[in-house]
């Protein structure tokens, strides 16, 4: 096992004019089982978010479908007034009208109403990152986007950030308005979103993979991620954070958990480097 180092030793990635420590933290699994309701244990799920900000955490990701809504209050408990510096991130465009359902809202009213909701929750003026959840296949994202661009120009939003988007939609997108991020699935098995995360390299975005700690039968005892961990005295996970920021330098990994000690081993994987012949191992896979 690591020793508990800052997420800084990740070094730093710009989010529009802003600069994050590349280790952030994800704050969907401090709600209830499968993302709906309390926690069982709110003290636990803000003391995890305070001492993630004590490990160097300066980008905190979460989204008002968290719950819904039971994330953005728990951040805005645990850690109002914000230290300088930390990035709070949301997201809007997906509805929970019951549990497991994860349904797209991106019409421009329902987005107007979900900025001015995490607002409130967050007991912010202006949301430092807010990122479109998901495109609706019922209104053209051009439509969703533009209202973001408009709350934007009311000072309520900083920075425009889009998720779950192809090379195609994200273009769309920037025509519209500075996207300076994005949030796309990406991890040791599933790398579908490859040509999205060129794009992000090439022109500066941050990419920021969801599910970042998937790794299947890579993970088993005998695969090559056990081996490799057990090589460098780590954890699979903190293998996988690794490659990942070693993927590329626009990666902005925001792993989460609810257990102080899941988010230590997590924020020690900053400091974890692969040599050349490991990451090719992890690369090819």
């Amino acid at each position: 096992m690591l020793e508990s180092h800052t997420a800084a030793a990740a070094g730093t990635v710009a989010v529009g004019d802003l600069r994050v420590n590349r280790l952030g933290f994800g704050a969907m699994r401090l709600t209830g089982p499968d993302v709906w309701g309390e926690p069982a244990d709110r003290e636990a799920a803000k003391a995890v978010l305070r001492r993630a900000v004590d490990l160097g955490v300066n980008f905190i990701d979460t989204a008002d479908s968290y719950g819904p809504e039971v994330s953005e209050r728990l951040i805005a408990e645990a850690l109002q007034p914000y230290p300088a510096g930390l990035v709070i991130a949301t997201k809007g465009g997906l509805v929970r009208p019951r549990p497991y359902a994860w349904d797209p809202d991106a019409r421009p009213a329902h987005l107007r109403q979900a900025v001015e909701g995490s607002l409130r929750r967050l007991r912010v003026e202006r949301i430092d990152l807010y990122q479109l959840h998901a495109v609706d296949p019922r209104v053209p994202i051009e439509e969703s986007v533009r209202v973001l661009a408009d709350l934007q120009a009311q000072g309520k939003i900083r920075h425009i950030g889009v998720s779950n988007v192809s090379v195609r939609e994200l273009a769309r997108a920037r025509r519209v308005a500075p996207i300076v991020s994005v949030q796309n699935r990406y991890n040791l098995t599933d790398r579908a979103s490859e040509d999205v995360l060129e794009v992000c390299e090439r022109d500066g975005l941050a990419f920021i993979p969801w599910f970042p700690l998937a790794a299947g039968p890579l993970a088993a005892s005998r695969g090559p991620l056990a081996r490799i961990a057990a090589d460098l005295k780590a954890t699979p996970a903190q293998v996988a954070l690794a490659w990942l920021l070693q993927r590329s330098p626009a990666m902005l990994v925001i792993p989460g958990t609810t257990r102080l000690s899941h988010l230590e081993e997590n924020v020690a994987a900053a400091s974890l480097r692969l040599d050349d012949a490991q990451f090719a191992t992890l690369d090819r896979l």
